[in-house]
């Protein structure tokens, strides 16, 4: 056989013919964003439980829609697991809705921008056919703002004039005089002004004026309070010893009820606190794990315990130690 030539051995072979994709290949990147949408949200369960009520306190929540809306299911069981008081709310930014299974009602809050001064509220129970419609327009001075209101479908409306230094409101109201109805005009307002190194208040509320002087720097800090016409008097005194020490007292003038609570933390985590309230006579003591006023992710394993020590002033022997444990899962 003679050899083949030179341009035979220099011919390329033909191209492999075309192959189908199999079913296991990766989907097109245009897909990715819809399969993105469909994963699970991730669930956040916090369950409470406190020794004296011997209740657990559950929620379970997650957020849905693009985190637009938040779903929220909470309720309590004790210690046979019989659960109690479930409820089942929706919240967005413009509408919430809560749902209590036990009394088969829904309660629905909606609020709306309509211009960026004029903001209207509304209230619904839909079992008690009751609520309340808002109105609230921000007035051309910062600060100003006017809101009307009135309950639905019967009631009187109220006018609330909103400023820097406090707050008017002005409604009618019905009230029974020698067994007869009578129509007045009620109102109620809070003023609050900068004096003398401390915050002075007075509140009008029911024909009752409550005049209030606070003042605190980073050592000391003094409220008195008197009301009228009753006359009242009362005194909170605070001391801070050092950052991590403060003592509290409370004294009333009408009825000699005091109250006293020391507190001191270690760091951020630990709190221990003791006090005596002369009104039940009942001392007390406690101490928390994890920051008592923040919330449970921001404490180590996300947890706070609490316990408490009571202890009555008529009968030691009776005192009783209990305890709380809140915990918080991300699923």
């Amino acid at each position: 056989m003679a050899d083949p030539s030179p341009q035979s051995l220099s011919t390329p072979p033909p191209p492999p013919p075309p192959t189908l994709q199999s079913p296991s290949s990766e989907p097109p990147s245009s897909v990715f964003p819809l399969l993105k949408s469909l994963n699970r949200p991730k669930l956040r369960v916090t369950s409470e439980f406190d020794s004296e009520s011997l209740l657990f306190f559950n929620k379970v929540s997650c957020k849905i829609f693009d985190n637009l809306a938040k779903l929220k299911l909470s309720f309590q069981n004790n210690t046979q697991r019989e659960v109690s008081q479930p409820q089942l709310s929706l919240t967005s930014k413009y509408v919430s809705v809560l749902y209590d299974v036990e009394e088969k009602n829904t309660f629905v809050k909606s609020t709306v921008d309509v211009s960026p001064r004029l903001q209207l509220r509304a209230l619904h129970n839909v079992k008690a056919q009751q609520g309340e419609i808002a109105m609230e327009a921000n007035l051309a001075e910062p600060g100003y703002s006017l809101e009307l209101s009135s309950p639905v479908p019967i009631g009187y409306p109220r006018a609330t004039l909103k400023f820097p230094l406090g707050e008017v409101s002005v409604q009618e109201k019905e009230v029974e005089e020698e067994e007869k109805s009578k129509r007045i005009v009620s109102v109620n307002g809070i003023l609050k002004r900068q004096a003398m190194n401390g915050l002075c208040s007075a509140v009008y509320t029911d024909e009752e004026l409550r005049l209030r002087y606070a003042y605190k720097d980073e050592a000391l800090s003094f409220i008195p309070t008197i009301s009228l016409p009753s006359n009242a008097v009362s005194f909170a005194f605070k001391r801070r010893f050092s950052p991590s020490d403060k003592l509290s007292y409370w004294y009333n003038f009408d009825s000699n009820m005091w109250s006293a609570v020391y507190k001191r933390t270690y760091g951020k985590d630990y709190k221990f606190k003791a006090g005596y309230d002369s009104d039940v006579r009942l001392g007390w003591a406690s101490l928390w794990v994890g920051d008592e006023d923040g919330k449970v992710k921001a404490t180590p394993m996300k947890m706070k315990v609490q316990f408490m020590l009571q202890v009555p002033q008529d009968d030691i022997k009776t005192s009783v130690l209990m305890f709380r444990v809140k915990k918080r899962w991300d699923l």
